[in-house]
């Protein structure tokens, strides 16, 4: 008799465990959405359960406010001597007396700023980088926005060196108390890069008043965590044998870590300097809400009239000192430490910032005599307000028709079903499944964190407008990951269109949030389609470049040995380059969901009904309780997505997943 295989019993494969538990989760959590009668209490979180943190959060800012004002008060008057400095400088000018036998002193002339800013670049980069610092700066002249500019360089002047003094403090305490890292200095951070912008000015607001220096400290407190994790990350990677050297010559750990660690670690700590920054020129506008001023303010009072021109200009005047400032301080971070020669006169080794000084000071005395030196003369200005205006215009009464029918079916066919789902989502069942997620992930350390926080959004009372940020922030993000994907796939593919695509989202990436919002509002009025479309242009860039970057690191070698095997070009892309580009593509996904949150959030001053609205509402009532309690929601939301999805990358990088 001959035996076959098809004589045997086939045995059935087992079913995987987790397969089981997740069908079951999600059957469970399925079932309370459809049928939310048969557990109300899961459906709903109870109202008798709900904990007044709000309320205890508003008597501990009434507390600290009534107790020590003389301290706030105190602080305020000692920042708002060097701040107030610093705006006379660069903006304002000095009135020594009073009448007629005043003294005026005046601010440092525009044709010497620009001058100096040319020298910088020079000195730094070259002539290339020298004349695009003095176009720049000239831009920001010749466009009328230089009384503006300065007083926002003023205040970028003095809350950058007070990020990098306490980010470098904060940062070495880190680095040699490991366990204050993990425990404390770690998950602050995390708060304070997740937390919303708006919620950071209203303690200001409350224990500094509104003023300059408010916004000061809100952009200091914002700006700063990067400038922790730099010096942190540069400390580590300092070799062992630069430590060693350090002990054997006999430095004291003062000497050591001033003298030896710290230089070393000097290229990363200038790039933590390059994103404090970008970051306190992206807060400088949410600050003037309380008191900034300058180029911020500007954009704000625009957006509040809907006038996009003037918007426009004030914004791309702070994208100019972006890029100005950001060239500068990328160029002072790979620049090589050059040796001095101490015998050398004075004049020869600090040749260039000697002549930046000299030319300030001829032109600023001889401002005093030639007043077009002083302030940059009315016939060299150009305004393009109105020709944003006639674009906005002709778009409008051409387009309307299109427009509105795009709008219209966008809302009843998309985004009311979606939120609709998304506010109908059990609390119990999400977050289960979120610490599900979580142990499946990271383990029990990961799903003791996220459950915890994600209940934290239903027991303050949030559910309804947490669910509602998430809505619209998930669809930016399906939207973003899934344009820049394409976007970077194809810029990995062809170096035209890389040459092409850089240069846009170089411009999207230091373009401030409102300035997303201002022309988008005009074509698509308020509400929730215009805040998908000013997130999805700000939240895009990262997908684009993590998905180019990972794809083309792909080693040269694997490429050749797919193309021996016979693959075809969508065979390598699918089975090679994709796959090996995935955890990186993951990473420009995570900051692209942490970059959206934070726009959804921003767009609540165009009518959205989150929790951005929440913190808006409480900073125009000063309720610092409601206020507080929304941005650590927010900041829970963004902790929670940001572990989850680098648990998942992580998982990929070590092929488990």
């Amino acid at each position: 008799m001959t035996l076959s295989v098809e004589s045997f019993p086939q045995q059935a494969m087992p079913v995987p465990r987790w397969t089981i538990i997740w069908i079951a989760a999600i059957l469970g959590v399925t079932l309370l959405y459809v049928r939310p009668d048969f557990a109300p209490w899961a459906v709903y979180y109870p109202t008798k359960a709900i904990l007044p943190f709000a309320e205890w959060t508003s008597v501990l800012m009434a507390w600290l406010k009534v107790n020590f004002s003389w301290f706030t008060r105190g602080l305020t008057e000692v920042f708002a001597v060097p701040l107030n400095w610093a705006f006379n400088l660069l903006a304002k000018g000095w009135k020594i007396g009073a009448g007629p036998e005043a003294v005026l002193i005046p601010r440092l002339s525009w044709v010497g700023i620009c001058a100096a800013f040319a020298i910088a670049g020079y000195a730094l980069g070259g002539f290339q980088l020298g004349a695009l610092s003095a176009g720049c700066i000239l831009y920001i002249a010749l466009f009328g926005q230089w009384t503006s500019a300065m007083l926002t360089l003023g205040l970028i002047a003095i809350s950058v060196p007070l990020c990098i003094v306490a980010g470098v403090a904060l940062g070495t305490l880190a680095f040699r108390k490991p366990s204050i890292d993990r425990y404390i200095v770690g998950p602050m951070l995390d708060l304070m890069q997740t937390m919303p912008t708006f919620a950071y000015l209203i303690p200001m607001l409350l224990l500094f008043g509104n003023s300059p220096v408010s916004a000061m400290l809100a952009t200091a407190i914002f700006a700063t965590p990067p400038m922790v994790r730099a010096t942190v990350l540069g400390l580590k990677r300092i070799p062992h044998e630069i430590d060693d050297l350090g002990e054997m010559v006999g430095c004291t750990q003062r000497q050591k870590l001033l003298n030896v660690l710290l230089p070393s670690a000097r290229p990363s700590l200038m790039i933590g300097v390059n994103q404090v920054i970008m970051l306190a020129l992206n807060m400088v506008i949410i600050s003037s809400m309380i008191g900034a001023g300058g180029l911020g303010y500007d954009v704000l009072l625009a957006l509040r009239a809907l006038k996009i021109g003037q918007g426009m200009e004030a914004g791309l005047a702070i994208v100019a000192l972006a890029i100005v400032l950001d060239r500068l301080s990328n160029a002072a971070a790979v620049k090589r430490p050059t040796i001095v020669d101490r015998s050398a006169p004075v004049w020869q080794r600090y040749s260039m910032l000697l002549l930046a000084c000299g030319v300030l000071l001829v032109t600023t005395l001889a401002s005093t005599v030639v007043p077009s030196l002083a302030d940059v003369p009315a016939s060299l200005t150009i305004s393009t307000a109105p020709w944003w205006k006639v674009a906005v215009d002709w778009i409008t009464v051409n387009f309307f028709d299109a427009i509105e029918a795009f709008r219209t079916v966008l809302i009843l066919y998309a985004l009311n079903p979606i939120r609709m789902f998304f506010e109908g989502v059990p609390w119990l069942g999400a977050v289960i499944l979120i610490g599900l997620a979580g142990y499946r992930l990271g383990g029990v350390r990961l799903a003791v964190l996220v459950v915890p926080l994600t209940m934290f959004c239903a027991a303050t009372g949030l559910w309804e407008k947490t669910m509602a940020t998430l809505y619209l922030c998930t669809v930016a993000v399906i939207i973003s990951a899934s344009l820049g994907m394409a976007i970077g796939i194809m810029a990995a593919r062809s170096n035209r269109v890389e040459a092409t695509i850089t240069p846009i989202i170089d411009t999207l990436q230091t373009l401030p949030s409102f300035c997303f919002i201002i022309p988008v509002v005009m074509l698509f009025r308020v509400g929730d389609v215009t805040a998908l479309i000013a997130t999805v242009l700000f939240a895009i860039v990262p997908a684009i470049r993590y998905t180019n970057h990972g794809i083309r690191q792909i080693p040269e070698s694997l490429i050749e040995a797919a193309t021996v095997a016979g693959c075809s070009r969508r065979q390598m892309f699918w089975r090679v380059q994709l796959p090996l580009a995935l955890p990186e593509i993951m990473l420009g996904i995570n900051q692209t969901v942490l970059l959206a949150l934070s726009m959804v959030i921003i767009c609540a001053m165009i009518g959205t009904r989150d929790l951005g609205q929440e913190v808006f509402i409480a900073l125009a009532k000063a309720d610092a309780g409601r206020g507080i309690t929304a941005g650590f929601a927010i900041a829970f939301v963004g902790i929670v997505a940001d572990r989850l999805l680098r648990a998942a990358t992580d998982r990929m990088r070590l092929g488990v997943a």
